[in-house]
């Protein structure tokens, strides 16, 4: 059975059908003057698989500045098994990407944004297909890549339209056209139309004018106890 997006009314700055927690970001910069670099916290909805064994997740940090171009944002992305407990942590090989949880990860590139956010199961729960939304503070640059997780053989792949030109390119979930691979529109800002493009997971490019995006899996918040957004000094 097929999920469609909820209806949000996030602010996404890429316009995304499955928006990263942006109003939860502004809300965060809008606090009291920070007088030395600061920590909160952001744990995503689960998102179950079609059969109910897995449950995939995000953890977002978000390390606040006196100047905002050097806040930095990372995450990293969890797949729980419910029935035993165990954790599998994914971190996309994405230019931004690092395990914020690593110590001074966050040092390493101020002013960069990586929130890594699962969307979509594939029908049978083999593997997961994540949104890794990149940017920087302060800057127009902005786009989407995919994350494929392969579940039996634990292999990632992180992956963006090639050999095609754009500015910006959102992910839109699993190709219908071409199963297994990922959907996005890709196209430069002040164009009317962004074309489609089926992508796999080797990088190989196909343009998809007739297609759109399927998702599978459930997303569910009742598997966290705690608050959605905690921080920390």
């Amino acid at each position: 059975m097929t999920s469609s997006p909820a209806q949000s009314r996030s602010v996404d700055p890429l316009n995304s059908p499955y928006p990263v927690p942006w109003n939860w970001v502004m809300a965060m910069m809008a606090e009291k003057q920070i007088s030395e670099p600061t920590f909160r916290y952001y744990r995503s909805p689960s998102l179950l698989s079609p059969d109910g064994k897995y449950a995939a997740y995000s953890r977002i940090q978000l390390q606040l500045s006196a100047d905002f171009t050097q806040n930095r944002i990372a995450s990293i992305l969890f797949v729980e098994n419910l029935r035993t407990g165990e954790l599998q942590s994914i971190t996309p090989a994405a230019p931004f990407a690092d395990n914020p949880f690593v110590a001074d990860a966050v040092l390493n590139q101020p002013g960069t944004i990586a929130m890594l956010m699962p969307i979509a199961w594939s029908e049978r729960g083999e593997r997961l297909l994540s949104r890794e939304f990149e940017s920087i503070f302060g800057s127009g640059l902005a786009s989407d890549f995919a994350v494929i997780w392969e579940r039996s053989a634990n292999r990632t792949h992180t992956l963006a339209p090639t050999q095609v030109q754009y500015s910006n390119a959102v992910l839109l979930g699993w190709s219908r056209m071409y199963p297994g691979r990922a959907l996005f529109r890709a196209g430069n800002m002040g164009d009317e139309n962004w074309p489609l493009y089926a992508v796999d997971v080797s990088g190989q490019t196909t343009p998809a004018l007739e297609d759109q995006p399927i998702t599978y899996g459930q997303a569910s918040s009742t598997t966290w106890a705690g608050p959605q957004g905690y921080s920390c000094a």
